[in-house]
């Protein structure tokens, strides 16, 4: 399915640029050093044609090579000096883009840290790529190259313009008579090359979305057979934006070659006309050559400024990008006297997090998805008393997940609240009860990197023998002995060298090692097979002693000795109780059981 992008269509503004100084600010020294050294290079620029009249007028006309040497000197100086500035200039420019686009990278990527659940489940991870990526690199090559040339072009052309006034005001008025018509079209042509390429780094955007999900999924969509459909999905989209490119190309097509003709017809006029001046001894043939240099070579800077600012204008979409992901806000957010007592996830004080004994009161909550229209759960209220092993159960999609996303505080209620250990849980910090939650995912994710790593980021500081203690609570040393390379194996891009169920013991293995006040198994032994599913329910029964739980399950088989039992249907707790009393009541708990114990009979005859 193809998510269009939000439109980016806001017309050149300041305040849209005055967010980028807070990066660039660190930079300043050096890009007054750049500004200063394109100056410095203006003025030779424009110092080169006065040396070529000097030569001229005092050399060639006069016959003579009197004072050559020290014509040559000087003139050998100072090419020097312009060649040493452009070469620090362009040392300073990388510097800048480089740094520039490491600390926005930065920026984005701890910012991503922050956000809630909610931004991951409907932003694709193509979108988020190209701003961290993309969009910041083109910020940072404008900001180190071509806006600090902007300098450059503005100070060589109004230079060039004095220059010209000194030497000839006739010749000079007839040059700059010409930059109201490129200022005309440059106002024309701009506000439609800022719309298209809006419009194409949005399809880049979407391109790199079709990348992600291609590559993602290449295993589903080879088994369902739908690489021909994906093909032309792909082809649609990059079909569109080599629309938007051609129109941007026929633009600029148009626009630069405008602004060259106009300069070519000036530069003729002019050389017409001095020719005739020079014939008539009203000018001497140094000052034409010099003034023929400046009308042939002003153009192509004002075409520069031309073209640079109409990437400067481009790039204000890129900004914005960047912006809206560094303005997007977590849906769940601590308060600043929180924040302040116990501290960010990315600078916690654990020295004030209190003791988690796992007392969890779900007090008169009422909940709605925030791109929800219905209540999932209204004036719900539950005491779970710290060691309980709650069961959650119901159809797939039925909503069990969403009293673990609450308990968690991956969401929090719209109405209600709920306490841990007799306190509301927004007067803590989410770290403060992440630390505390071991999860255990019915599709778990793996980092890149070994087992051993892999089992570590339970608790950074355990040793290698806590590594493999809690990897032999589980079975998963089971794994381990399978690899080549034992506790040092790679386990592949998100774990892909290994089999879901292997990835899922490694997952209880971390969650384990982490020993969290409160567990959360989410359908955690959906895809083991039976021997070791047998296995890993001995290790949770000895686990889950004295620790709050909640078990997300469809084998309704694995949770008999569950505390309490909480029957979901439609988003709504419509039963709760122990497994035999909700058998006794012969209801929507009966029914399921009763079905899913035939669906297992019919599947173990099958099997024999």
């Amino acid at each position: 399915m193809r998510i269009d992008e939000k439109e980016y269509t806001k017309p050149f503004e300041l305040k849209t640029w005055k967010r980028l100084l807070p990066y660039i600010k660190p930079f300043a020294p050096t890009l007054a050093m750049m500004v200063a050294l394109n100056l410095v290079c203006a003025a030779i620029d424009i110092a080169l044609p006065l040396f070529q009249r000097a030569a001229i007028d005092n050399f060639i006309e006069k016959e003579t090579t009197e004072g050559l040497w020290l014509f040559a000197i000087v003139y050998g100086v100072t090419i020097c000096v312009q060649t040493l500035a452009v070469i620090t200039f362009c040392r300073g420019a990388m510097r800048v883009e480089m740094n520039l686009g490491r600390d926005m990278k930065r920026a984005c990527f701890t910012h991503l840290q922050t956000l809630s659940f909610n931004y991951y489940n409907v932003t694709p991870v193509g979108y988020i790529l190209s701003r961290v990526m993309s969009d910041t690199n083109r910020i940072a090559g404008m900001v180190g190259w071509q806006l600090i040339d902007l300098v450059w072009s503005v100070a060589y052309v109004a230079g060039v313009f004095v220059a010209m006034f000194f030497l000839n005001v006739k010749l000079a008025l007839m040059i700059i008579i010409i930059v109201p018509a490129i200022v005309l079209l440059t106002m024309y042509f701009q506000k439609r090359i800022l719309h298209w390429n809006r419009r194409i780094r949005k399809q880049n955007s979407m391109i790199t979305g079709a990348y992600n999900e291609g590559i993602t999924g290449a295993k589903t969509s080879k088994t369902l057979v739908i690489e021909d459909q994906n093909a032309r999905e792909f082809n649609e989209i990059t079909e569109d934006m080599r629309r938007s490119g051609i129109r941007a190309a026929r633009l600029n097509a148009m626009f630069i070659p405008l602004v060259l003709l106009m300069g070519s017809i000036a530069s003729a006029i002019v050389i017409k006309r001095g020719g005739g001046m020079v014939l008539e001894n009203l000018l001497m043939v140094g000052t034409l050559s010099a003034f023929i240099s400046y009308a042939t070579g002003i153009f192509e800077p004002i075409q520069q400024i031309a073209r640079n600012l109409s990437e400067i204008i481009s790039l204000q979409a890129n900004i914005e990008r960047v912006m809206d992901l560094l303005d997007e806000k977590p849906l769940v957010q601590d308060t600043p006297e929180v924040e302040e007592k116990y501290g960010t996830s990315l600078d916690p004080k654990p020295e004030n997090w209190e003791p988690l004994k796992g007392d969890i009161d779900f007090e008169d909550i009422s909940f709605q998805y925030p791109d929800g229209n219905e209540e999932v759960l209204t004036h719900f209220s539950l005491k779970v008393p710290a060691g309980t092993t709650v069961a959650i159960v119901g159809e797939t999609g039925a909503g069990k997940s969403t009293l673990v996303n609450l308990a968690c505080r991956f969401f929090e209620p719209t109405a209600g609240r709920i306490l841990i250990d007799g306190k509301d849980y927004r007067e803590r910090s989410q770290l403060w009860l992440h630390s505390n939650i071991g999860y255990v995912l019915q599709s778990p994710h793996l980092f890149s990197g070994t087992v051993m790593e892999n089992i570590r980021y339970g608790r950074l500081d355990a040793t290698d023998e806590e590594v493999k203690a809690a990897a032999r609570a589980v079975s998963a040393d089971t794994v381990v002995e399978k690899l080549e390379n034992g506790w040092e194996s790679d386990v592949g891009e998100g774990g892909d060298r290994l089999s879901t169920g292997e990835k899922q013991l490694i997952s209880f293995a971390r969650a384990v090692l982490a020993d969290p006040r409160i567990f959360v198994l989410d359908e955690a032994t959906s895809s083991i097979d039976t021997q070791t599913e047998q296995l890993i329910q001995n290790a949770i029964e000895y686990l889950l002693k004295d620790r709050t739980s909640f078990l997300i399950a469809h084998r309704l088989s694995t949770i008999r000795q569950a505390d309490l039992i909480l029957v979901v249907r439609d988003g709504k707790i419509v039963e709760q109780g122990k497994h035999e009393e909700l058998l006794r009541k012969g209801g929507y708990y009966h029914t399921l059981y009763s079905r899913q114990f035939e669906e297992e009979s019919m599947m173990g005859v099958l099997s024999k």
